[in-house]
């Protein structure tokens, strides 16, 4: 039983490498400046819940899209029309489409024909189509009753996701050039879907400013005022708007005389005369020219500058401005002159942008979060590491010291791939902490049996690891099954979670199996063990060798129990129902840190006057800190951001001094969307394991094992309930955990069960059952503590933002623990009791069949 020495040195390098990737996250900036150039030197990017800044999602507004592409082909459409010479009765925008209807229906043709040249190329999305237009042009009356000469220009649905497309990669440009220009270090800027676009922002506490920046279209034109009275009848070609003080209003043309995508420079400044902020501007060639002309032929007459539907000022052109540069004056402050003129600089966004969903953290709270998770993970590491110690005496350093080398592989693939770290991704590590030693307990109790069965240290280390190998795999995989639709279904700090913990139980497989076996080989050559005696510390047995407990005879009580269980659980999801957060019902949260205690009833009473609905309050931790809640506001989400502003400067004003730690706005699309995603993940994540365990095994251990996940779930559905938490992203988190780890529980009980069918043929189901549960009844529990320890202190020290994972966690490592014995088990004897009478009064039916005549 040697190891190649090829393979030993692949495990060596594999180690090797994984720790050189690790190293540089224990080191300082100046340290990692002084390593040698061909060592590793990324670390692992903290998330913003670790480090504190701000997280937006923002969205395109397709629907501006479209109108401006419509607007543009109604005037593109009556220019090349007008200079055909064929004359038209109305062209006008409806829908996705504009109508053209003509004066003379026998021009038609013609006109289908230029009409037609205004249409764009756009790539179908369809493999091996032709490139298409984005515009269709159809001829003809649009109904039975509707006119000759009618046609319609269909923007159709390639053409609007070319130009969402477009869209939003010229919008992620911008935006980078905006935020650089405002010194937001290290920002990320990514797309998260077909129209919306990700922004991180570190360190940014309070992201109103840059909100504000980045949902600022800054659309510059430049328009001539006409001198009709706002307030009267408007001639054709005008149209009123606002200005920047209330009850200002323009009446302005609607030609754009300069555009602003024709400026080359914009600059803040002061105005030498009045000492007021201004922005001067600058054109290029072409605008310089095109402002030149407009100045010299209206000398006297004022123009608007006019930015996203305000006019900014209105001067009167006293001269003409024949060297290209301006100044826009409007009453600014000196921060929103030296805004316009970064939105300036940067261009104008192609549509305007929403902000959808927004999350800030401070850095103090992130300060604070690191060190919960790190205090709470090596407690949890410590018990573990106890525990094994315990368990297995010697063997159990073994297993601890590939536990430990786990977590650095863990970290330097972090490292390597460029993950984020979230707080959830921590907690991710701890329980990945608990699960790894799973393989380990599983080779170690069978090496035990093999040994009991009089096998030599050699031939029982062989067996138990060729034994266990299987059932490693089928835990493992219906863990990371769940873990996959986590990362498919999840965002943000849940993706981290999911990242950490897929990776940990993909590391654990060549860290637990491989590296043990090769460590646990040397030691038996060297000390040249003739048995293996794997026994605990104290040589006292938490499971006493060869129990028979008859576990099915208390069947009907452990279902029953169950059902009920279940049943109060279904009982407390109707009233009082689940506390959901602001992941699913939408709103705003927001965590307030007051100079002294706080005063509630002065902070409910002055909330209470925002007219914002139902406002909440809630002592947080201490009393100092409070938890503020306000219900979705009515209308879209630039309604959710507008509130965050308001409460922010009530607060400011009620507890002078107060700190905004952790703020939290989802508007009402994306609180929908994340409902449908956890609800969709939770029950495919169900549906997989059935699939799995029904491939690996039998219908009967998929359907045994399907019921026991459908009343785990609905336990943990009512202790939500009853306790309060939070029930939000991370709490689906959790549920689709304990998904993948009660059925990694019930695996190991199924696996011994089939081999026991196999070996025990003529033995009735019910003792196969119960032998098997028994045999399995050290490896079931063993692991459940390991869980359980680690996660026990993310649950009492991790703090609120993984207690909807941690906590439910170890009520649910309890109860899948318990599941597995008493109602996975009766399950499968009920089914298979089932079988066995089928089986019977159709053998002589069958039997009949056969001695009849053909």
């Amino acid at each position: 039983m040697r190891t190649s020495p090829r393979v030993l040195v692949t495990y060596a390098l594999v180690i090797l490498l994984g720790m050189l990737a690790a190293l540089p996250n224990l080191l300082t900036s100046t340290q990692l400046a002084a390593l040698p150039d061909w060592l590793p030197k990324k670390q692992i990017t903290l998330g913003l819940d670790l480090r504190g800044g701000s997280h937006l999602v923002l969205e395109v507004d397709i629907r501006e899209l479209v109108k401006e592409r419509l607007q543009g082909l109604v005037g593109e459409a009556r220019r090349e029309l007008r200079q055909a010479g064929i004359e038209t009765a109305s062209v006008r925008r409806q829908d996705n489409a504009v109508v053209v209807d003509l004066r003379d229906p026998a021009r038609e043709a013609d006109a289908v024909k230029l009409l037609r040249k205004l249409a764009q190329p756009v790539a179908s999305l369809a493999f091996g189509s032709p490139t298409t237009t984005d515009i269709t042009v159809t001829p003809g009356p649009a109904g039975p009753t509707g006119p000759a000469g009618r046609i319609r220009m269909t923007l159709g649905e390639d053409g609007i996701r070319d130009r969402t497309n477009a869209a939003v990669e010229q919008s992620i440009e911008i935006i980078r050039q905006r935020i650089d220009q405002v010194g937001v270090a290290e920002p990320t800027i990514q797309r998260a879907g077909a129209d919306r676009i990700l922004v991180q922002l570190p360190g940014v506490q309070d992201p109103s400013r840059i909100r504000a920046l980045l949902g600022s279209t800054a659309k510059l034109t430049f328009h001539m005022l006409s001198m009709t009275d706002p307030s009267g009848p408007l001639p054709a070609g005008v149209h009123v708007m606002p200005g920047t003080t209330a009850g200002e209003r323009y009446a302005i043309e609607d030609r754009v005389s300069v555009a602003g995508d024709r400026l080359a420079d914009a600059r803040a400044g002061f105005d030498q005369r009045t000492g007021e902020p201004i922005v001067s501007f600058r054109f290029d060639g072409v605008g310089a020219r095109q402002f030149a002309d407009i100045t010299t032929a209206n000398v006297g007459r004022p123009f608007a500058i006019v930015l996203d539907g305000r006019v900014l000022s209105a001067p009167v052109i006293r001269e003409p401005i024949t060297g290209g540069s301006g100044q826009i004056s409007g009453r600014f402050t000196v921060a929103q002159a030296t805004d316009l003129a970064a939105l300036l600089r940067a261009g104008a966004l192609p549509a305007p942008l929403t902000v959808i969903e927004e999350r800030t953290v401070g850095a103090d709270l992130g300060g604070d979060a690191i060190a919960r998770g790190l205090e709470s993970g090596l407690i949890g590491f410590g018990l573990v590491f106890a525990f094994m110690l315990v368990l297995y005496g010697p063997w159990g350093l073994v297993a601890n010291a590939a536990l430990a080398l786990n977590v650095v592989l863990t970290l330097g693939a972090l490292s390597v791939l460029g993950a984020t770290l979230t707080l959830p991704g921590i907690a991710g590590i701890v329980l990945g902490i608990g699960l790894a030693v799973d393989a380990n307990v599983l080779v170690n109790e069978r090496i035990r049996e093999e040994t009991r069965k009089g096998l030599g240290a050699f031939a029982a280390l062989d067996a138990g690891f060729n034994r266990a190998w299987a059932t490693i795999v089928d835990s493992n995989v219906t863990a990371l099954i769940a873990t996959a639709l986590l990362f498919l279904f999840g965002s943000g700090a849940v993706r981290g979670f999911a990242v950490t913990m897929g990776l940990g139980i993909a590391i654990s497989m060549f860290t637990a199996v491989s590296i043990v076996r090769v460590i646990m080989t040397a030691i038996v050559r060297r000390r040249r063990l003739k048995t293996l005696d794997i026994g605990p510390l104290f040589r006292l047995r938490l499971i006493p060798e060869g129990t028979a407990i008859p576990f099915m005879r208390g069947r009907f009580v452990g279902i029953g129990v169950s059902a009920f269980l279940s049943l109060a659980s279904l009982g407390l999801f109707v009233t009082p129902g689940l506390n959901y957060g602001v992941d699913f019902r939408g709103g705003i949260q927001m965590e307030v840190v007051t100079k002294g205690p706080a005063d509630l009833a002065a902070l409910r009473s002055g909330l209470d006057k925002l007219g914002l609905g139902e406002i909440a309050l809630q002592e947080f931790g201490d009393a100092s800190t409070v938890l503020v809640r306000a219900e979705r506001q009515p209308g879209d989400e630039a309604a959710q951001t507008a509130a965050v502003e308001t409460i922010r400067a009530e607060l400011a004003t009620i507890a002078p001094g107060s700190k905004v730690e952790r703020t939290e706005v989802v508007g009402p699309k994306v609180s929908g969307e994340l409902a449908t995603a956890g609800v969709l993940a939770v029950v495919l994540a169900s549906l997989a394991m059935m699939a799995y365990i029904w491939v690996r095994f039998e219908w009967p251990f998929a359907v045994g094992a399907i019921a026991t996940l459908v009343l785990d779930v609905t336990k943990t559905v009512g202790f939500f309930a009853l306790t309060g938490l939070d029930f939000n992203l991370t709490a689906i988190a959790a549920l689709l955990t304990l998904i993948g780890y009660s059925v990694n529980d019930k695996v190991v009980v199924y696996d011994r069960m089939r081999e026991n069918m196999r070996r025990f043929k003529a033995m009735p189901l019910r003792d196969v059952i119960d032998r098997s549960i028994n045999e399995t009844l050290g490896r079931s529990l063993y692991t459940s503590v390991t869980a359980f320890l680690a996660m026990l202190p993310m649950a009492l020290f991790g703090g609120a933002a993984v207690a909807s994972f941690a906590i439910p966690m170890v009520f649910g490592i309890v109860v899948a623990a318990s599941s597995s014995v008493f109602i996975a088990a009766p399950i499968l004897l009920f089914l298979g009791d089932w079988r066995t009478r089928r089986r019977a009064a159709i053998a002589p039916h069958r039997g009949d069949e056969a001695e009849s005549p053909a």
